[in-house]
């Protein structure tokens, strides 16, 4: 017996409803853009949250009636053919395959900004002009997702990976035998629009794969991937480029191994994990085999508008529009900018800290980040205890806890980015000081970096639901939009501002945007009840949870909710 059908019977009185008559119900949700499917059956709607439950199809007219026997769906709710009923251990796998993916292009897009000074020196030209070898590739990461967001909800994950990533990895190839800088930054710009498929579809992925208690890990997972990747990126990069003069071109042919390796992987071992394409197939295969009795079947996916003005409205209006009229995208979008910006500013901050001021080489200046991955790696540890109340809390809110929930580790991130920003500026200035001093400065930045970008990830996932892939897109625009103009400035801003009151300006920016979190966990039910893209179905569990007693009215958390179920 599950914690909603423990209710008593006379929380129906509280609610104030009459106790619904004994015919089955079924509520369905099909979205073509995120494939999520909610199926809620009940014989005796006796539960105040079933009614609330209930109310929120009716509002949101997605209520199909039980009788409509053309709509192909999962045959139940333990269908093996749903990607969220697979074995655990090969959903963990394909989690960790779609990270070593991540991991890659990752490291693809940091590696290179260690060959700044060789490929000045080669091609003779500036500094900043050699920094758009890093800040191109991120231009691709931009604008990238529009692209493969789109191709990936027509076609599914598979065919957009193997395509994107083949496209990627020769790109590569141009990189290593280029002669000229319009070959070279060309090439790369190129290799950044491909390599956003794991970016944008990874977290696909993860959500097609996990339900809401489980999610948690799995992003957590996804965003370490893609902070491990940037982090080593400099160390091997370092290392590699000083190994000869041409010590750039062979960074390029090893990025091009790993990468034909990661495409091999992915060729052998990705399944379709996207719900629509695989319910599409099913619908297919069904009137294959019997045309006559089946030929009315369809699914939501065949049914969406596929022209090139639907698919412009949902790819590049939408997301926009999001952006321009949701405060709470707009803020959480700001805040994650300034953590990815940070991230790509300090692979130039490094060079000026160790090696200039402490006259480190390029191997030992990139070992620094060791100590970003480090961080990294303890706020993935920090988040495990951080998701284990979703456990407890997705029963009793029937799949949709409130977002909030997912808040904890962006209120914990958001001091340590402070905290290791100042710390790195002022200690990092002075060459008296011992270079290790600074160094670990980079253990609490790079666990903020982890726990606020997946928190905020999550959270913006559990607000817009069904928009989520619209959202998330206008969000991973502006972050690569923000990654591609800090390396770019870096550089002068700490020459000409010092290495001090650089950090100390980052570090006010840090600090004004810190108190977001807290302003989301306070005022979050309020403004997202405002919310044109916001479905909030824990709005409505929650008023029927008070209603019944079950939840305070005064408390802004839920955690203690399912103790009196």
């Amino acid at each position: 017996m599950s914690n909603l059908d423990s209710i008593p019977e006379d929380y129906q009185e509280k609610w104030g409803h009459p106790t619904p008559k004994r015919t089955p119900v079924v509520i369905r949700r099909y979205s073509s853009e995120t494939g999520r499917t909610l199926s809620r059956t009940t014989s005796n709607a006796r539960s105040v949250v079933s009614v609330a439950l209930s109310r929120i199809a009716t509002t949101m007219d997605e209520h199909i009636d039980e009788e409509d026997s053309n709509l192909v769906n999962w045959d139940g709710p333990n269908d093996p053919a749903n990607p969220k009923n697979w074995n655990p251990r090969y959903k963990q796998f394909l989690t960790a395959l779609t990270g070593l993916l991540t991991i890659n292009v990752t490291l693809c897009s940091s590696a290179p900004a260690a060959s700044v000074f060789s490929l000045s020196r080669r091609f003779g030209i500036s500094l900043v002009a050699s920094q758009l070898i890093t800040s191109l590739f991120l231009l691709g990461f931009a604008i990238g997702p529009i692209i493969w967001g789109t191709t990936s909800e027509m076609y599914g994950r598979r065919i957009v990976f193997i395509i994107s990533f083949s496209g990627f990895t020769l790109f590569i190839i141009g990189q290593a035998l280029a002669d000229n800088t319009a070959t070279l930054f060309i090439t790369r710009f190129l290799s950044g629009l491909f390599a956003a498929a794991p970016l944008s579809n990874g977290g696909g992925v993860v959500s097609d794969l996990w339900g809401p208690v489980e999610r948690g890990k799995g992003v957590g997972i996804y965003a370490t991937s893609v902070f491990v990747g940037s982090v080593l990126g400099p160390v091997i990069g370092g290392y590699l480029v000083q190994s000869g003069h041409q010590g750039w071109r062979w960074l390029f042919w090893c990025l091009f191994g790993f990468s034909f390796v990661c495409w091999v992987l992915c060729t052998a071992f990705l399944p379709e994990t996207f719900a629509p394409v695989l319910l599409t197939r099913k619908a297919r295969r069904l009137r294959k085999e019997d045309p006559v009795k089946n030929k009315d079947l369809y699914t939501a996916h065949e049914g969406a508008d596929w022209s090139f003005r639907g698919i412009a409205q949902r790819a590049i209006i939408r997301p926009f529009v999001i952006m321009a009229l949701e405060p709470i995208l707009i803020l959480l979008t700001l805040y994650s900018s300034l953590i990815y910006g940070i991230l790509f500013g300090l692979f130039e901050l490094f060079p000026i800290i160790w090696g200039e001021r402490r006259g480190f080489d390029i191997g030992n200046t990139g070992l620094i980040f060791l100590g970003i991955g480090i961080g990294t790696t303890l706020g993935g540890f920090i988040n495990v205890p951080l998701q284990r109340k979703f456990v407890h809390l997705a029963p009793l809110w029937q799949g949709f806890p409130p977002p909030e929930e997912r808040l904890d580790a962006a209120i914990i991130g958001g001091p340590l980015l402070v905290i290791g920003i100042f710390w790195l500026g002022w200690t990092g200035e002075y060459s008296s000081i011992p270079w290790y001093v600074p160094a670990l400065s980079t253990i609490p930045i790079g666990m903020a970096i982890n726990l606020s970008f997946v928190s905020l990830l999550g959270y913006i996932i559990d607000t817009y639901l069904i928009y989520a892939a619209s959202a998330l897109g206008a969000n991973a625009f502006f972050r690569a939009m923000t990654a591609f103009a800090f390396p770019l400035f870096t550089p002068q801003m700490v020459h000409h501002m010092g290495i001090q009151w650089s950090c100390t300006l980052l570090g006010c920016f840090s600090l004004l945007l810190a108190p977001i979190p807290w302003l989301f966990l306070k005022y979050g039910p309020q403004i997202r009840a405002r919310s044109k893209w916001s479905p909030n179905p824990d709005l409505k569990i929650r008023e029927a949870l008070e209603g019944a007693g079950l939840l305070s009215m005064q408390s802004p958390r839920t955690s203690t909710a399912s103790s009196k179920v």
